[in-house]
């Protein structure tokens, strides 16, 4: 790289540092926005079942699982990162073994903790912790990362919403249904990223309790999404987690 190049560059970094400078002299509450607290979020599922398929259903790579001592159980989780903030969604654990087992067979959902990986299936390996999988602390007051609720007209925009044009091969179609008052919602996260970031919860309300474990959709054929729990050949699914009671992180 050329010397004019280097020197653009130490000129934009500057720019940059003055600018700042300057936001935070005129509104010092700056400052005390970037004093953001990190904390850790533990997030009941409905299920062994809901954990099993958050942790595998259409995942090429399963994510990771921990066992770890929780209130004097033992219970299985896997995490999501947010800015500040590790959502960690765990389920009791029934019994002690090396790896989850999910498969899907016709309209039947197959989920198992073993200690082989010798059948055909999709599985998430199991750490077993003796001490607790983070350092950061767990609080039960109002969080910052909190989710800003959006109600969604439909779950066709739903299902269309979980497309991301800049990571299109790496998307993430996790839904998430919890009861808000005396009905059920069932939402997906996004993120939006500026000075700070920023989390929605788009939702749809829902008529009753969903009891199926996906969202089947065919966008392109003109049909609207249904619930099922089949998965077949020519159609998208969206996997839907139960949140067994709804936390505050979700802004309801």
């Amino acid at each position: 790289m050329g010397g004019n190049n280097w020197l653009r560059i130490y000129h934009y970094s500057l720019i940059k540092s003055i600018s700042a400078f300057k936001r935070i002299k005129h509104n010092p509450s700056i400052i005390l926005r970037m004093e953001v607290t990190q904390n850790e979020c533990f997030i009941e599922l409905s299920s062994f079942d809901d954990l099993a398929r958050y942790a595998c259903a259409f995942q090429e790579y399963p994510r990771r699982v921990y066992s770890q001592e929780l209130d004097g159980s033992r219970i299985i989780s896997s995490s999501l990162s947010l800015a500040n903030t590790l959502l960690i969604f765990y389920a009791p654990m029934s019994k002690i073994g090396r790896y989850i087992s999910y498969q899907v067979k016709v309209d039947k959902e197959i989920c198992d903790i073993v200690e082989s990986t010798k059948n055909i299936s999709n599985y998430a390996p199991i750490v077993h912790m003796e001490s607790e999988i983070s350092p950061l602390p767990t609080k039960s007051e109002k969080l910052s990362d909190q989710f800003h609720p959006i109600q969604v007209k439909d779950l066709g925009s739903l299902a269309r919403l979980t497309y991301n044009p800049e990571f299109p091969d790496e998307s993430n179609l996790t839904l998430y249904t919890l009861q808000h008052k005396k009905s059920w919602v069932v939402g997906y996260i996004t993120s939006l990223e500026m000075d700070e970031v920023y989390y929605n919860f788009n939702y749809v309300k829902l008529d009753s309790e969903p009891s199926k474990h996906f969202l089947k959709y065919q966008g392109n054929q003109g049909k609207d999404p249904e619930f099922s729990n089949s998965i077949e050949h020519g159609f998208s699914y969206l996997p839907i987690i139960k949140i067994k009671t709804t936390p505050s992180i979700f802004g309801f």
